[in-house]
Order: structure tokens, then sequence, then C-alpha cells
């Protein structure tokens, strides 16, 4: 499913905070106060499910001395564990999948997405961090998987 359908939902992408993600924790990198950022994100359709997402927030005075002001890097770390008993909801089973959490990376339409997809056949859930640009699309990439599996 894409939220960037109509421009009205595209600008709505750029001004609204993620709504699912929880700050769980933040590391000063350098004194220039450019961060790594740890945030949790429970899946909005499968109860149980938690992941961890960590990505690199540029600083004031980074921004100022390099340029670029209005964008952070795409790249992003995932993790993602069994935090209860799972209950799968109403969950997109393509091999698309669907987007789970998308974060704003710029003024410009770059966003850091994860994404849910269903592989039935292992049952497994398995959860990816990637860039959306606009035009350019990225290789920057991290996977995490949840096995749907009852263990004996």
């Amino acid at each position: 499913m894409s939220y960037l359908r109509t421009p009205l939902a595209a600008a709505a992408c750029l001004i609204s905070p993620p709504l699912l993600a929880e700050e769980v924790g933040k590391i000063g990198v350098d004194w220039v106060g450019n961060d790594i950022v740890i945030e949790a994100i429970a899946d909005p359709k499968v109860e149980g499910v938690t992941c961890h997402v960590a990505y690199f927030e540029r600083g004031l005075l980074d921004r100022l001395s390099k340029g670029n002001w209005f964008e952070d890097p795409s790249n992003a770390s995932l993790a993602c564990r069994q935090t209860g008993p799972i209950t799968l909801g109403d969950i997109d089973r393509s091999e698309d999948g669907e987007d789970v959490f998308r974060q704003s990376r710029s003024i410009i339409l770059k966003s850091l997405r994860v994404k849910r997809l269903y592989d039935e056949a292992n049952q497994t859930l398995i959860y990816v961090a990637h860039a959306a640009e606009l035009t350019d699309g990225s290789a920057k990439v991290s996977i995490s998987t949840v096995p749907l599996y009852q263990p004996d």
C-alpha cells in the first residue's frame, strides 16, 4: 500500500511525526551534536512483535558546517523480536508486503521505512528497513525476522 498516492498524503508525511515509534535511547557520537537514535516500533497489525530501529541524526553544527541542512542519512539498523504472544491481524500477505513505519529523513520526500513481509512457507515475518527517495533508490537495507512457530 502506498501512502504517497496523493499530494495531500505526501505533504502529511512531511509534517506528521512517526505515530508508532517511541524513542528509547540516544547516543551522542561526537562533539558537534550528531546522535544515534534508537526507537521501539510496535507492529500495529501483529500483536507481540516489537522492532527496534537505530538511525543517525545530524546535529545543528554538522548541518551548518557541511550544508545539506534539511536531510539526515538514510542508514538504519533493525532488530525485531517476539515480545509477547503473537497474534496476526489482517496483514498484507502479498510479496510486496506493507509499511509498518515511515519517518521523513529530509524535506524533499526521502523517508526511512520499515516494511513487513510474510513468508508463509517458513512461517516467518520478515521486517526490512530501507530508504525510499523520490528519484534515487538506495542499497542501504537492514533485515530482521520473527519466526511464528510454537515451540514444543
